[in-house]
C-alpha cells in the first residue's frame, strides 16, 4: 500500500504530537525533531526551540544532535542540510 506523506523540499514530514520524523526511512539517515517548547501568537501556537537528532536508519541511532532556538522553519532547513551532506 502506498501512503501519501506531506512533503517538505522534497522530503516527507510526519508528526506526532511534539515530535516530528523528516527524510525517507530508505535513506541511510532521517532526521527526528522534538519541539521543547511554543510560543502561543493569537490562538495558534508556535514552535520556537526544536532539538533535532540525525539518526541512522540501520541500526537506529542518533548521530548527531543540535538545538535551534529560531523556530520550525529554521530547524527543517538544519535538517534538511543535514540530510543533502549525508547523501554525498
Amino acid at each position: 500500500m502506498s501512503q501519501k506523506f506531506f512533503m517538505y523540499k522534497g522530503y516527507p514530514l510526519v508528526r506526532n504530537k511534539n515530535e516530528l520524523y523528516y527524510g525517507f526511512m530508505r535513506d541511510p539517515f532521517v532526521i527526528n525533531l522534538k519541539i521543547l517548547t511554543a510560543k502561543k501568537t493569537g490562538d495558534i501556537e508556535i514552535a520556537d526551540k526544536i532539538q533535532l537528532y540525525q539518526m541512522s536508519t540501520n541500526p537506529v541511532n542518533v548521530v548527531k544532535t543540535a538545538k535551534c532556538e529560531g523556530g520550525l522553519y529554521e530547524a527543517l532547513d538544519m535538517a534538511r542540510v543535514w540530510l543533502e551532506k549525508a547523501k554525498q
